[in-house]
């Protein structure tokens, strides 16, 4: 009798802790870990997705600003005789030509540039402009006779010249202002390509061109350091 009532609380106990919520299973436990985990999943998945589409909506706006930026561009150029836009590069034509294995910019060239730079430099100066151009990089070209050092030289003298217009003007050549000349000194950089990029013909191929670069979304302009009171007295390039 006993027994059978020792018995009976045994099993009486057991159910207690079967029915208790204290008393966990495993099955409950993975569950429970299951849908932390899903949650966790989701959270992240939607913080990476907020972090894609805002990157992507960075990118597309700044696509944007450039179109807008280029479309002003262009409308400049197709208001000059011979000057075109070609994607982010400024051809002039046959109205920056130069002679065979000569850097030297003639008067009427020279007015041509210090009458262009001005207006490329204003619209340099707008919102968009201040916002993603980065630099103007005046590369100079050569034709295929000579060999390739020799060019690489003569096409970089020749972009170097298209400045030396710009900074220190021939007589009789209207000057660009000192805030102006700054700006120059700050945005142009200078570049040759020897007779890379050949065009149609030899004289097509001696020529200059102004490539626009843009900032990424990420970087910051940081202005060069001029030093004060910086004053360009004369050209190093001599007749050529």
């Amino acid at each position: 009798m006993a027994l059978f009532r020792s018995a009976a609380i045994g099993r009486k106990k057991t159910d207690r802790e079967a029915e208790s919520p204290f008393w966990i299973s495993f099955a409950d436990q993975m569950t429970a870990l299951m849908v932390l985990f899903l949650i966790a999943l989701t959270v992240t998945l939607y913080a990476v997705t907020e972090k894609v589409s805002e990157a992507e909506q960075q990118k597309a706006a700044r696509q944007q600003d450039i179109a807008t930026f280029l479309q002003r561009l262009r409308e400049l150029t197709e208001s000059q005789v011979g000057i075109s836009l070609r994607g982010t590069a400024i051809d002039f034509g046959d109205r920056a030509r130069f002679e065979h294995n000569s850097h030297r910019i003639n008067e009427a060239q020279s007015r041509l540039l210090s009458h262009f730079a001005p207006q490329v430099l204003a619209l340099a100066r707008d919102p968009l402009g201040q916002r993603w151009l980065k630099r103007i990089s005046v590369v100079g070209f050569a034709d295929a006779s000579g060999n390739y050092l020799h060019n690489l030289n003569l096409s970089l003298q020749r972009s170097e010249r298209v400045l030396c217009v710009l900074l220190v003007p021939p007589p009789g050549v209207e000057p660009l202002s000192d805030a102006e000349r700054r700006q120059v000194r700050e945005l142009f950089i200078v570049s040759g390509a020897s007779f890379n990029s050949q065009k149609n013909t030899a004289e097509e191929s001696r020529r200059i061109e102004l490539r626009l670069e843009f900032f990424e979304n990420d970087e910051a302009r940081q202005p060069p350091a001029l030093p004060d009171g910086l004053v360009d007295n004369h050209c190093p390039l001599d007749k050529g």
